[in-house]
């Protein structure tokens, strides 16, 4: 298996824990430019534009070009494509050679996972749920949470509207809030919290990238998260949050009102349109007033289930892979 990422760092991203819970008979390497031209059963997609995303644009055409190479050989090979879909399109959107490699990459995918219920367009896609995190976070100390602090924590990034969170929350009338943003920023937002903060001392943060121990520090210290994105049809952040058992404020879409459902009352806040000031005032209120189960329901997302469910599409996709070579071949 070709994993269309970095090799594992030891941490709970989502690859990872594919893989350590794999079946012992699957091998996995991962992509760079010697492995992309090797031969392998399946070929496993997740974010195609940080494939071909370079620091500039001549190097972005070359990495869409490079990618076309090794799907050339990999249809020739005979390898399965999968191709797992985190989000319906890219956060931040790319040059038109970025679109036209991943259109490509598309048509010769053999199999598509979706980790969310709500499909959208893919209706031929396979559901395998996001995993949780409570496995990997149990060694973590949880501290009690603080009251009134509000927390936004992940990449921040300009389409996950931590600005306007900040906006929001100066205007926000409870008592005894403070905001806590924990991430890593744009050199451009770094700027601009960082001005909010000494502006107002209840604003608070703490920039880079966290270990998981940190992490789960900075989570379970909230009251409330915040993830004010623009559109959320998955979310890691989401899942990590209600895997430590404390409630989210995050836009009402078709995917955040399944996952609402599923965990239980009291869990997943919402707002509609732009956060404002009134979201966050009545989402505190509410979440101190909703009596919640001791934790949110997410049966069916412990990893070993997970990393089965995606076994059985991994052999599924190279069943379709050699179906798709024999047909070729009987045209020929």
């Amino acid at each position: 298996m070709l994993e269309a990422t970095s090799a594992p760092k030891n941490t709970t991203e989502y690859v990872d824990q594919v893989i350590e819970y794999a079946p012992p008979n699957f091998e996995f390497r991962f992509l760079n430019a010697r492995t992309a031209f090797q031969r392998v059963d399946v070929f496993h997609v997740h974010w195609p534009e940080l494939i071909v995303r370079g620091r500039n644009r001549f190097e972005t055409i070359l990495r869409c070009l490079g990618l076309q190479v090794a799907l050339y050989l990999m249809r020739a090979r005979g390898t399965a494509i999968v191709r797992t879909l985190h989000n319906l399109e890219p956060h931040e959107p790319g040059i038109a050679a970025e679109r036209w490699a991943i259109s490509r990459l598309d048509a010769a995918t053999d199999l598509l996972v979706t980790i969310n219920p709500i499909r959208g367009p893919h209706e031929e896609a396979i559901y395998i749920p996001h995993g949780h995190y409570r496995g990997s976070y149990e060694a973590h100390k949880k501290p009690e949470p603080i009251e009134g602090r509000i927390a936004f924590a992940g990449l921040i990034r300009p389409y996950k509207g931590v600005e306007r969170l900040i906006t929001a929350f100066q205007g926000a009338e409870t008592p005894g809030l403070s905001l806590r943003v924990v991430g890593k920023p744009t050199d451009a937002l770094r700027v601009t919290i960082e001005d909010a903060a000494n502006a107002d001392p209840r604003i608070t943060a703490c920039f880079g990238y966290l270990s998981d121990e940190d992490f789960v520090a900075e989570i379970s210290s909230a009251e409330l998260m915040c993830l004010p994105y623009d559109d959320v049809y998955n979310s890691g952040v989401l899942l990590a949050v209600l895997s430590l058992d404390r409630p989210a404020l995050v836009k009402e879409t078709p995917s955040t009102r399944a996952l609402a459902d599923e965990v239980g009352p009291g869990w997943i806040h919402f707002f509609s349109g732009e956060l404002n000031s009134e979201d966050i005032d009545r989402a505190i209120r509410s979440a101190r007033a909703t009596r919640r189960a001791g934790r949110p329901c997410l049966e069916g997302r412990d990893w070993q289930r997970v990393a089965d469910q995606y076994a059985d599409a991994f052999i599924e996709a190279i069943r379709r892979a050699r179906q798709r070579r024999r047909a070729v071949w009987r045209r020929r």
